[in-house]
């Protein structure tokens, strides 16, 4: 069985408690930066509006303060290679956000060449902002003899800059932990001038072929050539042994030039492609766009075609694949795909949350994995409200699979979170259940603005999710709100509830129609297809 993680928390601190040295194959990380920039996690409206909600997830601007001091002096007092490189590079830098970016590296660039297996390999995703000072970073910690690649993707289209070149490149670098290092032969498209060029031969049937040499350097013996014994040019030899001549002149394989020159039909159709070279522009690779099929409306997203050009080629099925800022979890989805065991990090409950929708969403039931750093017990919970209001409120809407509200400037009041869904045959009117989440001390009161939120939004159900128990006037507001009546289920569900965070703890969910037949919340991804190229049944 797979032993597949899901962790949320800091991933210096994950690194250090849970992950084992020389336990990871392949490592891939596209750690959060972009100068003067803050990401938002952007979910498209699936009631059929033109707006977006905005959640803020985490500002990749770092900032040189006390903890990036804190973390720059740690790392200097380990001393080594990294240390020195540390020192010099704040010598040039001076003490600055881009310094602070570099501090929070280091430490995290040491851990992960920690628990990589001496097979090995590591691909570092950055814009060239930072890609200079990181792959000087990353020589100091991996070695300069254990560079293998810059790779170039192109990771947008054209599009003009103020008083520069536009912007449209990412940079991955390519290290591996030792020389003994997998590599797997993996292949891009032709260009379409190179085929135009070379595969612009047809033969009756219709295939396209490229002319080949027959003949290759090196000295060699003369083979016959339709009974004809010829010397191969000078210099060289007959690539084909004479079985392969003959053979290859009855299948009409070998043809002859105007001057009686043997060359080789090399047919495209059987051509693998191109080896895998160090810039990707090509279309199998293309970035994730708003109409993407696989969009999910999150800013970073890398396409699945990348993560699977990088794992296929750095990896085997059933190595291990480490993704420390595993975002909106396109490495561990490649990864469960390609029958890869994986562990995936992030810093925040909307990430793990989307995740977790997104493999299910691909998947069904079928991937095991375990989620390590969310609160299981109510005394976690309580742990997690105090330590940051905004983890918890995410982390309990995703007990449920709701998406957080929008937060954005204006928004109504109220509202922490919604789930939309459809129960009218022939699509019909999109319908939403509203959220409040509350740590803290609850009354009848909530219940009550509850109730007027849903009436002013013409919500269907309205759902309080509390740390506490309800109280008795709770309940009995709750009971008069009556009920929503589902058009297709003919059943009824009350318009107004209160679900405790140990009743969803025990699996208790929201009493509405089925959600996973009719939940348009979060913007799904596609089904992986079987091997006979149906879709997995999902178990609903």
């Amino acid at each position: 069985m797979k032993n597949n993680t899901l962790y949320y928390g800091d991933n210096l601190d994950v690194l250090r408690r849970y992950v084992k040295d020389d336990t990871v194959d392949l490592i891939y990380l596209d750690p959060p930066f972009n100068s003067k920039a803050t990401y938002n996690v952007l979910f498209s409206e699936q009631n059929g509006s033109q707006a977006t909600a905005q959640i803020k997830a985490f500002e990749d601007t770092w900032k040189w303060d006390e903890s990036a001091s804190r973390s720059y002096r740690e790392t200097v007092e380990m001393g080594g290679d990294t240390s020195q490189t540390l020192q010099s590079l704040r010598t040039i830098l001076g003490d600055n956000n881009m310094l602070a970016y570099l501090a929070m590296m280091a430490p995290r660039l040491i851990e992960l060449h920690r628990v990589l297996k001496p097979t090995g390999s590591i691909y570092l995703h950055c814009d060239p902002t930072a890609s200079h000072y990181l792959k000087i970073l990353m020589d100091s910690v991996f070695g300069v003899v254990n560079f293998h690649n810059e790779f170039v993707w192109k990771r947008t289209t054209a599009h003009s800059d103020s008083k520069r070149a536009g912007r449209i490149h990412d940079i991955l670098l390519f290290y591996s932990k030792s020389e003994r290092y997998t590599w797997n032969k993996v292949y891009q498209p032709y260009d379409a001038e190179y085929l135009q060029k070379y595969y612009r031969y047809k033969d009756p049937d219709g295939r396209l072929y490229a002319s080949g040499d027959v003949a290759a350097a090196g000295p060699g013996h003369a083979r016959y050539f339709k009974g004809v014994l010829r010397e191969p040019p000078l210099g060289s030899h007959w690539r084909f042994s004479q079985e392969k001549i003959d053979q290859y002149i009855t299948e009409g394989r070998i043809f002859f030039t105007p001057n009686g020159f043997p060359r080789y039909k090399r047919y495209l159709e059987e051509m693998s492609g191109m080896p895998l070279q160090d810039i990707w522009a090509d279309k199998d690779v293309q970035p994730v766009v708003s109409w993407s099929k696989e969009g999910l409306k999150y800013p970073t997203q890398k396409p699945e075609a990348l993560l699977e050009r990088i794992i296929s080629a750095s990896s085997n099925e059933v190595d291990l694949v480490l993704d420390p800022f595993c975002g909106c979890g396109t490495a561990v989805t490649v990864a469960e795909r390609l029958n890869r065991q994986w562990i995936g990090i992030d810093i925040t409950c909307l990430a793990t949350t989307l995740i977790k929708n997104r493999l299910y969403d691909s998947f069904g039931d079928s991937p095991s994995y375990e989620v390590i750093g969310e609160p299981v017990v109510l005394s976690g919970a309580q742990a997690l409200a105090k330590q940051d209001p905004y983890q918890f409120q995410w982390w309990a809407l995703g007990l449920v699979g709701a998406r957080p509200a929008d937060q954005k400037k204006g928004a109504d009041k109220g509202i922490d979170g919604r789930l939309y869904f459809h129960d009218e045959v022939e699509g019909g009117k999109t319908k939403q259940v509203i959220f409040s989440v509350k740590a803290g001390h609850t009354s009848v009161s909530h219940i009550r603005d509850l109730r007027g939120v849903i009436e002013r939004e013409n919500a269907e159900i309205g759902v309080l999710i509390t740390m506490q128990e309800p109280t008795s006037p709770m309940r009995t507001e709750v009971a008069g709100a009556g009920f929503y009546t589902s058009p297709v289920w003919g059943q009824n569900y009350p318009r107004l509830q209160i679900l405790t965070i140990t009743e969803l703890l025990d699996g208790k969910k929201v009493d509405m129609p089925p959600v996973r037949q009719v939940n348009v919340t979060f913007k799904k991804s596609p089904k992986v297809k079987s091997k006979e190229g149906e879709q997995t049944e999902l178990s609903i």
